[in-house]
C-alpha cells in the first residue's frame, strides 16, 4: 500500500530518509506514526540486510502500531513481529529479531535482550539498522529508553560502527520543569543528546498542521469554593483528635491537612515511626494518610465516594488489632461512622465541581456522535468518577455511556491488559461514548477524534496538558478545565501554558544552532552523562557491599516481629526476591490464589501472603519451574535493621547488601536431602 504524506510530514521526515538521526516533533494527531512508517519503508527498502525496531513505552501500544500503522503498510513487504509481556516469542527474543525485518516491542523486552546472555534471547544494538522511539520525550533520568540509549551513546563514545540509525517521535519535548528559557534549552539539547538526535519540526506548513489538527477552544470552567463542607470539617476534627494522641511535637511538624503536602508529611512520618519502632506514630501517621485521601476525594469528587475509601480501609483492619494504638483509631472511626454516612449522604454540600462537569458534559453531549474523555489524578478517582456518571440522571438522559481507562498492573483498581483493549476497542467503536481515563490515555493512544476533553482535578506537567488537549481534536471540540477559583489547578494550568509556549522557544533555539554548535553541545552533554553514569554506577557497587547480608534483620513494618535476614533473600531473574529460609513458614499466613494475566515461562503466581501477626500484606507465594514454591516479598512491606539503624526502602534495587541469585539446584539439595537430582529413573 503507497503512504501518501501531507507536505509538513514529508519536511520532516527529511533528515531521517539521509540516514540521519532525527526526531520528529508534531503535535498529537499530526502523524508522527505514520511519517514513521514511511522512513521505515523507505530504510528497508534501500538498506542492504536492514532490520527495524520499533520501541514504544505501553504494552497496548504494541498492537495498535502492529494493526493500524505498520502491517497494513509493510505486511505484504516484509517480515513484521509484534512482541509484548504476553508474548511467547520474548522467551527467543534473539530468535525472533534474527528471523524479522521489522519487530515491535515495549522498549523493557528490548532492554531485557540487551542484558540476557541466553543466545537465544540476547541481541546487540548492532544486530538493527534502525531504532524507532514512541514517545521519546521519556528518554531521561532513569528510564528504560534511556537506559537503552545510554548504551548507543557509550557505543559511539568509543568510535565503534555499525550502530542503528535513530528516530525519535514526540509531541512534547517539555522543558523539564524549567522556568526559564536557558534551563530549557540545556533539557531540549539533553533530551537530543540522550537520542543523539537534532529535532525536526515542520517551519514551510505550518498553516497545513494547524487545519490537519485544529486547536480546540478552551474553557476555564472556574467553580466558587462550597459555601459549607461539614463532612470535610468532621474529618478534619478526627484527624485533629488522632494529632492529639501522638507526641506534641511531631503533629505540630505537619502542614495543612487535605493538601498534597500533608500527604508527603504523614509518609515520612511513618518511615520515621518504623525506624524508631514506635508503633504508636508509625500507625497514626499511616491511618492519616488514609484520612488525607479521604479529604482529597472529598474534594474531587462525591462526599460518599469519600466515606467509602474511610470505610473499606477500617472493615479491612477489624481483625487486625495488636495494641491500644490500633483499639483508639478503630474505635474513632466507628464511633463516627453513623454521622459521616449521614453527613455524606446529605446533597446540600455536594462538591460543587461535580454541578460544573454535568453541565460541561450536557452542553457537549447533545450532539448524540459526540465523545470525549475526562483526565483524572487517581485510578480511584476514575472509579468514583464513573460511578457518579452512572448514577446521574442527567447524563443518562444525554446517553452518556462511560468506561474507565487506566494503567494496566496486578494492584486495586488497575486493569488488565485485555481490559484495556477492549476498552478501547468499545470506545472506538462508538458503544462507549465517554472514557474516564487516568494519563494513560495521553500519549500514543489510537482514540477516534473527541469534541470534549475535561481536565478534572490534575495537578500535572506541560507534556501531558499538551498531550490532553491534543486528544480534542474533531471540528469545534472543547478543552475544558474545571477547577476551584484561585485553586492549584487553576495555577498550574496557566503555568503549564507558559511552559508550552517555553517549550517552542528553547526548540527554535536549539535549531537555529550552528550544526558545529550544536554537535559540540551534544558531545559535551554525552561525555558528561556517560560519566556520570560509571560513578553512579560504581557508587550503587558500593552501596550492595555495604553490609554482609546476615548482618540485615528484617522486621515486618506493621509489626516489627523480625522475621528473618538478608542472608534469606535471593532474586530470581533480578526482579522477583524470595526467601529460601524454610523456616521464614512459620511467619506468614497464606490467603486466596493470585491471578495473573500474563503467563511467565519459569513461574506462576500461587497464594496471597501476609503477616500471621497482624495481617500487613507481604507479596505472594511463586512456584518456580513447577516444583519450588518460594514466598516472594515486597520490600515496601518490611524495614531493615542494619549495624548503622533501621531503613526502609521502596524497592529492592536499594538495599545496602548483595543479594545472591537463587540457584535451584542447591535450594532443592537443601530443602530435599533425600532427593536424587541426578537420577532420571
Amino acid at each position: 500500500m503507497e503512504i501518501n504524506l501531507r507536505p509538513y510530514q514529508e519536511e520532516v521526515v527529511q533528515t531521517a530518509l539521509r540516514g540521519e538521526n532525527s526526531i520528529i516533533w508534531l503535535p498529537t494527531g499530526g502523524g508522527k506514526t505514520r511519517a514513521a512508517v514511511y522512513v521505515t519503508k523507505k530504510h528497508l527498502e534501500t538498506k542492504t540486510n536492514g532490520k527495524v525496531a520499533v520501541l514504544v513505552n505501553k504494552v497496548h501500544l504494541v498492537d495498535q502500531h502492529y494493526e493500524k500503522e505498520f502491517r497494513p503498510y509493510l505486511g505484504k513487504e516484509c517480515r513484521i513481529v509484534a512482541i509484548s509481556g504476553d508474548s511467547d516469542e520474548k522467551d527467543f527474543f534473539g530468535n525472533v529479531v534474527r528471523n524479522s525485518d521489522l519487530v515491535i516491542c515495549t522498549a523493557q523486552i528490548l532492554e531485557n535482550s540487551l542484558t540476557n546472555m541466553e543466545e537465544d534471547k540476547h541481541v546487540e544494538l548492532t544486530d538493527f539498522t534502525l531504532l524507532v522511539i514512541d514517545e521519546c520525550h521519556h528518554t531521561h533520568k532513569d528510564n528504560v529508553y534511556n537506559k537503552i540509549m545510554s548504551r548507543y551513546v557509550e557505543i559511539k563514545l568509543k568510535k565503534e560502527r555499525n550502530l542503528p540509525q535513530v528516530l525519535g517521535l514526540t509531541a512534547s519535548p517539555g522543558t523539564g520543569g524549567n522556568r526559564n528559557l536557558d534551563k530549557a534549552v540545556e533539557h531540549v539539547l539533553q533530551i537530543c543528546a540522550n537520542l543523539d538526535s537534532a529535532i525536526m519540526s515542520t517551519k514551510n506548513y505550518i498553516p497545513v498542521l494547524q487545519r490537519v489538527v485544529p486547536r480546540p477552544k478552551k474553557k476555564y470552567d472556574i467553580v466558587e469554593k462550597r459555601f459549607k463542607d461539614p463532612f470535610g470539617d468532621h474529618l478534619k476534627l478526627m484527624m485533629s483528635m488522632i494529632h492529639k494522641f501522638m507526641p506534641s511535637e511531631v503533629s505540630s511538624s505537619l502542614r495543612e491537612v487535605g493538601t498534597q503536602e500533608y500527604e508527603a508529611d504523614v509518609v515520612e512520618l511513618e518511615k520515621k515511626g518504623v525506624q524508631k519502632e514506635n508503633r504508636l506514630i508509625a500507625q497514626c501517621a499511616l491511618h492519616l494518610r488514609q484520612y488525607n485521601d479521604a479529604l482529597l476525594i472529598n474534594d474531587t469528587v462525591r462526599m460518599v465516594d469519600a466515606f467509602r475509601v474511610l470505610s473499606e480501609f477500617y472493615n479491612s483492619r477489624k481483625d487486625k488489632l495488636l495494641d491500644g494504638t490500633d483499639f483508639f483509631l478503630q474505635g474513632l472511626f466507628e464511633e463516627n461512622r453513623v454521622e459521616l454516612w449521614q453527613l455524606a449522604s446529605n446533597d446540600d454540600y455536594e462538591n460543587p465541581k461535580l454541578a460544573q462537569l454535568q453541565q460541561t458534559l450536557v452542553e457537549q453531549f447533545k450532539d448524540q456522535d459526540s465523545r470525549g474523555i475526562i483526565f483524572a489524578k487517581t485510578r480511584r478517582g476514575t472509579h468514583c468518577l464513573y460511578d457518579w456518571v452512572n448514577s446521574n440522571s442527567e447524563l443518562r438522559r444525554v446517553n452518556i455511556h462511560a468506561g474507565i481507562l487506566t494503567g494496566a498492573g496486578t494492584g486495586a483498581n488497575h486493569m488488565t491488559q485485555r481490559g484495556q483493549k477492549d476498552t478501547i476497542k468499545t470506545f472506538r467503536d462508538g458503544a462507549l461514548n465517554l472514557l474516564i481515563s487516568t494519563s494513560v490515555a495521553e500519549e500514543g493512544l489510537d482514540i477516534p477524534e473527541c469534541n470534549v476533553v475535561v481536565r478534572y482535578g490534575l495537578l500535572t506537567n506541560e507534556i501531558a496538558q499538551q498531550q490532553a488537549s491534543g486528544r480534542a481534536r474533531a471540528q469545534n471540540s472543547v478543552y475544558s478545565v474545571v477547577a476551584q477559583e484561585g485553586g492549584r489547578e487553576l495555577r498550574r494550568e496557566l503555568t503549564n501554558e507558559y511552559l508550552e509556549s517555553l517549550t517552542a522557544k528553547a526548540i527554535d533555539l536549539v535549531q537555529s544552532m550552528t550544526p558545529r554548535e550544536f554537535q559540540r553541545k551534544i558531545s559535551e552533554l554525552q561525555q558528561m552523562a556517560v560519566m556520570i553514569r560509571i560513578q553512579a554506577e560504581k557508587n550503587r557497587e558500593e552501596r550492595k557491599q555495604r553490609y554482609n547480608p546476615a548482618q540485615v534483620k528484617l522486621q515486618c513494618r506493621g509489626c516489627f516481629t523480625p522475621v528473618g535476614c538478608g542472608a534469606d533473600i535471593r532474586h530470581i531473574e533480578n526482579s522477583h526476591h524470595v526467601n529460601i529460609n524454610p523456616d521464614f513458614e512459620r511467619y506468614y499466613k497464606a490467603g486466596g490464589p493470585v491471578f495473573l494475566e500474563r503467563s511467565f515461562e519459569d513461574w506462576e503466581p500461587g497464594r496471597v501472603i501476609g503477616c500471621s501477626k497482624c495481617g500487613k500484606d507481604w507479596g505472594m507465594e511463586i512456584k518456580f519451574k513447577k516444583v519450588a514454591i518460594l514466598p516472594c516479598l515486597k520490600i515496601k512491606s518490611f524495614s531493615l535493621n542494619t549495624p548503622q539503624g533501621k531503613f526502609t526502602h521502596k524497592q529492592w534495587k536499594d538495599v545496602e547488601f548483595q543479594v545472591s541469585d537463587f540457584d535451584l539446584t542447591e535450594y532443592m539439595t537443601s530443602h530435599f536431602p533425600d532427593l536424587d537430582l541426578e537420577n532420571d529413573d
